[in-house]
């Protein structure tokens, strides 16, 4: 006889491979409540430094949505309020321009679907490579793509400094081939080459356009936030929870020599870590002689070494290696000739994206 099939325990494995993408971003609006959420108002610090605002349309009646890097302190951010609202702000931000786009459909009697996004990356730094920062932007990008497909028109970078090709190639995996293709770098006369996208117009003056606030103001401040450094009576906790990648003791009277090889200038060498037992010693150095182990003296100092309070505060830090060569992280207890500790820590050498590196070294 014929083996008796199984009934599917099934139909819920069942109703699973039929969800599609229609299923799953309708799961996705009632989870984020997005047919509230233009009712719901961000805390106060949110609406005063995340640096971000819509002003004006493009040449085609789009939305135009800026994005102003130098004001983003995600680290302050991140201690004040939870991920979750500041993903909710961007995703009601998306809700909004999509009502823009309804509204100017009707207005200009065609179909009007898509934003244009303008990035200023002036003041683009190593603090903004933060890990849960760039973590938080990953999880958006992600949510964007499955949610929004399409939305985006452009991306138009302004501004963008040496360290833009490591940022993008942070955040390039989180995005569809599609998009990528939509990212325009505009170089150093950027202000003229934005007036083929937008018209003067519908341009804050001090993105080369003519339109000003009713006072005068040629920021548009009434429209973009310009966000700015998060004042720490906002914060809520002194550090944002992170998951570390190593473990390890360091004996007393001793240290820890993490080495990580560079192969060219410009890669951006990241850490994070925090100790038990009581503070530690932390600097970097780049080694004078490959394959062998070199005494602190003996190497050439990075960053120079001091203690760090890391069981009360967790550390982290960044840096652009200027050159090629093998960079060690040194985690030093050898002032301490009674109590080991013990540390965790994460490092990562981020590369820059060798497209858009070409790109900014021709600006």
């Amino acid at each position: 006889m014929p083996k008796r099939r199984q009934p599917c325990d099934n139909w819920r494995q069942r109703a699973e491979l039929c969800k599609g993408p229609a299923v799953r971003h309708m799961k996705f609006r009632k989870q984020q409540d997005l047919d509230n959420i233009l009712a719901w108002q961000p805390s106060e610090v949110v609406r005063l430094y995340e640096p971000s605002g819509f002003c004006g349309h493009d040449r085609e009646g789009s939305p135009v949505w800026y994005r102003i890097i130098r004001g983003l302190d995600l680290k302050g951010l991140l201690l004040s309020v939870s991920k979750q609202e500041i993903l909710r702000f961007n995703f009601r931000s998306l809700e909004l321009l999509l009502r823009d786009c309804e509204q100017q459909s009707q207005e200009l009697g065609r179909k009007v679907e898509k934003i244009s996004t303008v990035f200023d990356f002036e003041g683009l730094s190593l603090r903004h490579l933060w890990k849960p920062g760039v973590e938080l932007i990953q999880e958006f990008l992600s949510a964007l793509e499955a949610n929004y497909p399409e939305i985006l028109k452009n991306l138009i970078v302004v501004k963008a400094p040496r360290l833009f090709p490591v940022a993008f190639n942070l955040i390039k995996p989180y995005i569809t081939e599609e998009t990528r293709r939509k990212v325009v770098i505009l170089g150093g006369n950027w202000k003229q080459e934005l007036l083929k996208f937008i018209s003067p117009d519908q341009l804050p003056v001090e993105f080369g356009g003519t339109m000003t606030d009713p006072d005068g103001n040629p920021k548009c401040l009434t429209k973009i936030n310009y966000g700015g450094d998060v004042p720490p009576h906002y914060y809520l906790h002194n550090h944002v929870r992170v998951k570390y990648d190593h473990q390890a003791t360091v004996g007393r009277g001793s240290s820890l020599q993490v080495d990580n090889e560079i192969l060219f200038p410009g890669c951006v060498l990241r850490w994070q870590f925090a100790s038990d037992g009581g503070d530690i010693g932390f600097g970097v150095f780049l080694k004078t002689k490959m394959g062998e182990r070199q005494r602190a003296g003996e190497m050439m100092e990075v960053l120079a070494s001091q203690r760090y309070n890391a069981h009360m505060v967790p550390e982290d830090g960044s840096l652009t290696c200027t050159e090629a060569g093998v960079y060690v992280l040194r985690f030093d207890n050898t002032y301490s000739l009674i109590y080991p500790k013990h540390v965790s820590y994460t490092v990562e050498v981020l590369l820059p994206d060798q497209t858009y590196l070409e790109k900014i070294e021709k600006f």
